[in-house]
């Protein structure tokens, strides 16, 4: 058997690829930090020579001169400086999704926004404190040389993963509705990490044709003859009921030969960042939820830690918000100022959220309210603003220092939007195993619903965070949701 087994090239896994351009990126960062110190001497150096040259610097600041005159650095380097690579790397987490880093442009463009909220920040302090322990020179050269580096290694580790064969090469097993759903999708992305070849389906009415643009290349009888003329690299298993056993069998000597074996589910979810909802079995719930993602009470003590130092800070920016948008609420649209609304909260719990009004006072009963869709007539002129900044939920603070809420959990809904989409849309309540969020996975990747097919997309990523969650991801998701509230892409 060991003659058969064939050899196939390296290929890193999707965890492993993050923390490779995690390496790298940090290396970058440090890097930076380094000639961004040299090229700050060096200025200095430079200009304390022009004023010695003019004979200025003798009299003035002869402690310099002196310095100078020892070797020794004319400036002190504050601490925080040193913690540039760090904010570089915070600012980089978009990049770490395999849409983006496998692509140049999206990549290219990650950097340049993280350069430029980067810069856009320390001159909002530098305009603020008017400090001389701020230096521009120091910082403008970190963000120049992080930029720079960053791109020219992420351009070299996509040029690395195209050449080299991690680009992976994919069959697909099984034609039918759930195949058909990951051809679709591939159809979709703009940059993918892998190249699907086509289908293996065993109904012999199949092979020949091609579905969604892939030829059915023969049943799985052929598979592993297919495996070889092809250089397959992957299998997507995408059967649905029982896998029969022969296919089974088949399926074993193909990862016997070194092929990756991936259920629909979970090339799904590396895919979109969502779950199938409408592709999972009966038993998904019990195995993802109850075997699978048992959160550490390391991780509920972190969150609540987080969750309180962000309700702290969120009051504060509360307090030094409040007459300003109270104003301009009362100036368009009168009273009242806030307004509240039951929700559901970790499992069907109800607790009252508060909110800056946004709608016009004749809106519709809180029990009886539609879902908010974009354009809405009944928003007001300030309430879209708010609701763009998503300053309109700066009171929900409140309850995530209470315990209701959390930073970062699916969106907190009406129990009787619960219910209904309880009945039409599966696996809904699993929403409920999570406390709902200001702001959550689903929030910054998908936004408004207007129909209950949007809402089971919505719902999609909303699983996928329960399942996937940890202290990384919501930090990620905290900072993707500043980037939003700076871009006033809310609604």
């Amino acid at each position: 058997m060991a003659d058969n087994i064939r050899t196939t090239p390296l290929r890193l896994l999707p965890s492993e690829h993050r923390a490779i351009l995690f390496m790298g990126d940090l290396l970058m960062a440090v890097g930076s930090l380094f000639l961004a110190l040299y090229t700050w001497d060096q200025y200095t150096i430079y200009v304390y020579n022009r004023l010695y040259d003019q004979y200025l610097l003798q009299d003035i600041i002869p402690v310099v001169a002196r310095a100078l005159a020892a070797g020794q650095t004319a400036y002190v380097v504050p601490f925080w400086f040193y913690v540039l690579p760090i904010i570089w790397m915070l600012l980089l987490v978009e990049l770490y999704e395999p849409h983006v880093a496998s692509s140049g442009r999206k990549t290219t463009r990650g950097i340049a926004i993280a350069a430029f909220i980067a810069l856009l920040a320390y001159s909002l302090v530098f305009i603020i404190q008017q400090d001389s322990n701020l230096p521009r020179i120091g910082v403008g050269s970190f963000l120049l040389y992080a930029s720079l580096l960053t791109l020219v290694w992420r351009l070299i580790f996509i040029r690395i993963y195209k050449t080299t064969g991690q680009r992976r090469r994919m069959l697909i097993i099984g034609a039918g509705k759930a195949g058909q759903t990951l051809a679709e999708l591939y159809h979709s992305l703009g940059a993918r990490s892998f190249n699907i070849v086509g289908f293996i389906d065993d109904d012999e009415q199949k092979v020949g044709r091609a579905i969604e643009g892939f030829p059915v290349l023969g049943t799985c009888a052929r598979l592993i003859d297919l495996i070889d003329a092809y250089r397959i690299s992957d299998l997507a298993v995408a059967i649905n009921g029982e896998v029969q056993g022969a296919t089974f069998q088949t399926i074993l000597d193909a990862q016997e030969r070194g092929v990756d074996i991936s259920r629909m589910p979970t090339l799904y979810e590396e895919m979109t960042g969502r779950v199938p909802i409408h592709h999972l079995e009966s038993d998904w719930i019990i195995r993802s939820f109850v075997d699978e993602v048992r959160v550490s009470g390391f991780y509920d003590l972190s969150k609540r830690l987080v969750d309180l130092l962000g309700g702290i800070v969120g009051l504060v920016v509360l307090v030094l918000f409040y007459p300003f948008l109270s104003l301009a609420i009362l100036l368009d649209s009168g009273f009242p100022i806030f307004y509240s609304q039951h929700r559901l909260g970790r499992g069907g719990s109800r607790f009252r959220i508060y909110k800056f009004r946004s709608m016009h006072n004749h809106a519709p009963n809180e029990e009886t309210m539609r879902i908010t869709a974009e354009n809405d007539p009944r928003v007001t002129r300030v309430g879209n603003f708010l609701r763009k900044t998503r300053l309109d939920e700066l009171p929900q603070f409140w309850n995530v220092l209470r315990g209701d809420m959390s930073l970062v959990g699916p969106r907190a809904e009406i129990p009787e939007l619960v219910a209904e989409y309880q009945r039409q849309i599966p696996f809904y309540r699993a929403r409920l195993l999570a406390k709902p969020g200001l702001t959550g996975w689903a929030q910054i990747n998908y936004g408004y619903v207007a129909s209950v097919t949007e809402t089971s997309v919505k719902l999609e990523y909303d699983l996928y965070y329960i399942k996937h969650r940890t202290i990384s991801m919501d930090v990620q998701i905290i900072l993707r949701t500043i980037g939003t509230v700076v871009r006033r892409t809310g609604r």
